[in-house]
């Protein structure tokens, strides 16, 4: 491909697109909105009802489902992967295909200046605190608090940053003790 053509994008006509948002090649968007500055990485799918904030940054091949908000100034990694479906199945009791009413999207939500590393996996209903950081290939199954450093599967709380409360960590598990 010539550097002065555009790749493939598909962008439905109910995406709501800030002012000076980047879009790179092969992104997927349907019935979200997209804050201003934010940047939208190479092999992106973002789905309907996902608010992304201003100034984000969407790292390629990461995939964000119906029901995430995520706040302004959120940096997303390669690879990130949100569910929204604590039970999903193709099918429901009968056999026949589901449909948007065989089951319920729980929301997700990741609080302003928030970092989320590559390969990490979010499970749905979770809020994650403002400027917290998510470690590369963590699970995440639990809220994470503000200013929290997360890794592992179950990602646990590693280490709290500068200028935010211990106390605040009861939203989720403590690391273990080494």
């Amino acid at each position: 491909m010539s550097a002065d053509r555009t790749p493939l994008q598909l962008v439905a006509s109910d995406v709501k697109l800030g002012s000076g948002v980047r879009l790179f090649g092969f992104v997927n968007l349907y019935g979200c909105e997209i804050g201003d500055e934010s940047r939208i990485g190479t092999f992106v799918e973002i789905q309907k009802q996902v608010r992304i904030g201003k100034r984000c940054k969407i790292s390629s091949h990461t995939f964000i489902c119906s029901g995430v908000t995520i706040e302004d100034d959120v940096f997303v990694g390669h690879g990130v992967m949100f569910t929204n479906d604590l039970i999903p199945r193709a099918t429901g009791d009968a056999g026949q295909p589901q449909t948007e009413a065989d089951w319920i999207c729980h929301p997700t939500v990741i609080r302003r200046g928030a970092s989320i590393g590559s390969n990490a996996t979010l499970l749905c209903g979770i809020t994650i605190g403002e400027r917290a950081l998510i470690g590369a290939g963590a699970v995440v199954t639990r809220n994470v608090p503000a200013g929290a450093v997360v890794a592992g599967n179950p990602a646990r709380i590693l280490r709290m940053l500068p200028g935010f409360e211990p106390s605040s960590c009861a939203a989720a598990p403590a690391a273990p003790a080494t």
